[in-house]
């Protein structure tokens, strides 16, 4: 999860400027399908995605605002569902 300044960042949407894919066409984060040249678009994607300052806040946006499509913060769209699965099920032991 995200820090307290973080979640502020968060938030406000700043994170976004400094984020490395607004170098980059963004339909590579966007592959059609999880096969074959999805999956080479999918990795195209994460490697954009492994050096960004934001990676942490771009995943924590996608899985607040459920971002159902594409490549955020590194984790492709099954990849998120997992940690979804993992939280709720975290909460569910907690509770």
């Amino acid at each position: 999860d995200v820090s307290s300044r973080g979640s502020m960042l968060l938030e406000s949407g700043l994170w976004r400027n400094t984020a490395k894919c607004r170098e980059v066409d963004p339909t590579v984060f966007f592959p059609i399908g999880s096969t074959g040249s999805a999956l080479r678009q999918i990795e195209a994607a994460k490697a954009v995605c492994i050096n960004c300052s934001v990676k942490d806040l771009c995943l924590e946006f996608a899985l607040k605002t459920n971002q159902d499509s594409g490549v955020w913060g590194g984790a492709s769209e099954d990849e998120r569902r997992q940690i979804r699965r993992d939280r709720n099920r975290a909460r569910r032991k907690v509770s």
